[in-house]
């Protein structure tokens, strides 16, 4: 069994903000709040939709209950899904890289804590949902990231093995969950993070897909043998 590369997804495989911002500023607005800035938004994803939108009610000063968020979280899901795709795009070179690892026989899995629904709905609209061996949102298991539970599992619905895999992502959430798995971890710097992500002591730093494989060969992890097609 080969080893697995573990993929955040917002902010790392793909530029959502555009999206994100605009649905949580129509359901704030809606409800008679007011609208986030997108500059501000860097501090604000990362830990799902629910987490999200009550951040985006505390912006207001809002001191928010389970029984108010419920009704905005549905519309927030129902609003999202509409429009998930509308600016959202892969980051340049994501899709060559992909392609180049899954080639050189690594298992490729998605580990976001956006819903699994939503990140696969994402995924199947930007024609990316094959190159994926596993997707693990943040509702697939009890828990979600900084927890090592949904990275390992996604690292085992791929079909892979723990040893040597790694992950990579933009945020926190995703340094110390692959602490917590037991894995590397690498961290882009163009994602969704309030401060640079030198702070958040990944194991390595990448600005362009196009330096992930120099990146795990620093690491000692080269590429599996290809499987034979």
């Amino acid at each position: 069994m080969a080893p697995a590369l573990v993929f955040d997804l917002d902010g790392t495989l793909v530029s959502s903000m555009e999206d994100l911002t605009r649905t949580l500023n129509v359901v704030l607005d809606r409800a008679g709040y007011g609208m986030v800035p997108v500059e501000d938004m860097r501090s604000m994803v990362g830990q799902g939709a629910k987490v999200l939108l009550q951040r985006g009610l505390e912006a207001n000063g809002v001191a928010w209950t389970e029984n108010m968020l419920a009704p905005l979280y549905a519309e927030f899901l129902s609003s999202y899904a509409a429009h998930i795709a509308d600016h959202t795009r892969p980051f340049p070179g994501v899709i060559a890289a992909l392609e180049r690892f899954a080639a050189d026989g690594w298992r490729l899995a998605v580990c976001t804590n956006k819903t699994e629904r939503l990140a696969i709905r994402l995924l199947e609209e930007l024609k990316m949902h094959h190159h994926f061996h596993s997707v693990v949102g943040g509702d697939t298991f009890d828990t979600k990231k900084p927890e090592a539970e949904p990275i390992l599992g996604a690292i085992a619905m791929a079909g892979a093995v723990q040893d040597g895999s790694v992950m990579i992502g933009d945020s926190i959430a995703d340094i110390n969950g692959a602490k917590a798995a037991g894995i590397p971890v690498i961290a882009v710097d163009f994602g969704y993070t309030p401060v640079p992500v030198s702070e958040l002591g990944p194991d390595r730093i990448i600005s362009h897909f196009d330096e992930l494989a120099g990146a795990l060969e620093s690491l000692g992890l080269r590429a599996p043998v290809a499987p034979v097609s």
